[in-house]
């Protein structure tokens, strides 16, 4: 068995710990106090010197010179109830549904394995642990404190889980994810008694037409071949049946393929919802919370990556073609300026309902954690350890 596989399995037991360590006290967005200590002092224990670059983001570099390879984790959890049923899971109303659990504990092993063939690297790997990627603005705010600087990378790899495919690795060059923009609409109306709606001005009638309104925007204004989404995830106004409320709140998402039609939903949704609005005599503000791009899988990095994985694999996991997701990922802050490769973790449970991410159900499958552990490991030494003729060639 390769050594990067065989050290994966010997730490599968502290790899699997450290994931329901994390997943019990989930927690979300930049606030990540008990997340963070964790993995701040696993890394200490590991015979690192972790930084935090923000307050929750922390990064931390083994090997020294060049090339540099990155391998990050996102940490944060979802603000919603756990349903799971597991001994481990969250009860403080926020669960690691998405599997970033999955992601944190594999980079941690990969973090110990690194550390003790250490004198082996042809460079360095700098790992990074990050926060509020569920915002799609962790990254972001990561990159802007320097995360690509001191050293700067060469290169940058990252796992994602996912609970419908079987245990592989998952990959494919180009396209891996949409890009996304997160929306808040905030509708002023008039309040008034719910039974004389002639002497108010009705924020959630006026935001339930731009719920519809948006949906124009897909059906009608871009072509079927391309397609995208814009979903309403949340709408609040109002505290009793009987009253017309002064303001109505809603927050969504658009999700596009090319840059070209994320600027045109950027442009139109503004002037729908103000439109619309207007036209109720209401007045609506609409304010964009996240600027993601597509994830692209840079090619020649991608199939270097790829050979890597098949040569390691042999006969003891499958290293599949990936299919591009229409989920964004703020990995894409560190991939439009490093050539990088985000891969799919296959982690379905046999015999299991395959639940998708997201669902408080969701169970995901602990056998894809030494072998996710393994591939950063292996990926990354084998990526310091190429000839720069190598890396490059196509």
């Amino acid at each position: 068995m390769n050594d990067s596989l065989a050290l994966a399995h010997t730490n599968r037991a502290e790899i699997i710990r450290h994931r329901r360590s994390i997943h019990g006290f989930a927690e979300t967005g930049f606030d990540l106090p008990q997340t963070s200590d964790y993995v701040f002092e696993t890394l200490r224990t590991y015979g690192y010197e972790p930084v935090r670059l923000i307050e929750h983001g922390i990064v931390c570099t083994v090997g020294q010179g060049r090339p540099v390879m990155l391998l990050r984790a996102d940490m944060d959890a979802l603000p919603m109830e756990e349903e799971s049923g597991l001994p481990f899971a969250a009860k403080n109303g926020n669960a690691h549904t998405c599997g970033h659990d999955m992601h944190t504990a594999m980079l941690l092993g990969a973090a110990k394995i690194l550390k003790e063939r250490e004198t082996e690297l042809k460079g360095t790997v700098k790992l990074v642990f990050q926060p509020a990627e569920e915002l799609l603005i962790g990254g972001k705010a990561m990159v802007e404190a320097g995360l690509l600087e001191n050293p700067k990378p060469d290169a940058a790899l990252m796992f994602h889980v996912d609970t419908q495919s079987p245990v592989a690795v998952y990959i494919k060059e180009g396209t891996m994810t949409t890009g996304s923009n997160n929306y808040r609409i905030t509708v002023s109306g008039k309040g008034a008694h719910g039974a004389m709606p002639e002497n108010g001005v009705d924020p959630v009638y006026i935001g339930a037409q731009i719920v519809l309104g948006l949906q124009e925007l897909v059906t009608r204004e871009i072509e079927f071949r391309n397609g995208a989404v814009v979903t309403t995830g949340h709408f609040r106004g109002g505290s009793a049946p009987n009253i017309i409320p002064e303001t109505a709140l809603l927050e969504g998402t658009l999700r596009s393929w090319s840059p070209e039609i994320q600027a045109h939903l950027k442009k139109r949704v503004p002037e729908v919802a103000q439109g619309l609005a207007r036209t109720y005599r209401g007045d609506a503000e609409v304010e964009f919370l996240s600027d993601v791009a597509a994830v692209v899988n840079e090619p020649v990095l991608t199939r270097k990556v790829r050979s890597y994985l098949e040569a390691m694999a042999g006969d003891t996991f499958e290293v599949r073609e990936a299919e591009a997701v229409t989920a964004s990922e703020d990995f894409a802050y560190i991939s439009t300026r490093v050539p990088a490769v985000m891969m799919m973790l296959g982690a379905a449970i046999p015999g299991e309902d395959a639940l998708p991410l997201h669902n408080p159900k969701v169970l995901f499958n602990e056998d894809a954690l030494p072998i996710g552990t393994a591939c950063l490991v292996e990926a990354a030494m084998r990526y310091l350890s190429a000839s720069p003729d190598e890396v490059s060639a196509p």
